[in-house]
């Protein structure tokens, strides 16, 4: 778990990341979670044209997802709209 302060609990930063096809991405998060996040919606979004040119280069720097030319987006956002992986 992450904290603030010792006291409110965060939501789980990105440990790994997976490029899928069809803009998704498979994270791990650190708190060991999988889940799917597809980026599809944002790649129309102005700060994220440029993505679908350099979006298999994408990485985990700072517990996020990052891409070339400083593009990312909160891990905050991932988790809340991404799904969770059944694995069967």
């Amino acid at each position: 778990m992450e904290y603030v302060y010792g006291k409110e609990q965060l939501l789980p930063r990105v440990a790994e990341v997976e490029v899928c096809p069809e803009y998704q991405l498979l994270l791990t998060f650190r708190n060991g979670e999988k889940r799917v996040f597809d980026m599809r919606p944002y790649l129309t979004m102005p700060a994220y044209r440029t993505l679908r040119a350099v979006f298999a280069s994408a990485q985990v720097a700072f517990g996020t997802v990052v891409w070339p030319g400083d593009v990312g987006i909160s891990p905050e956002t991932m988790y809340l709209k991404s799904v969770p992986v059944e694995y069967a």
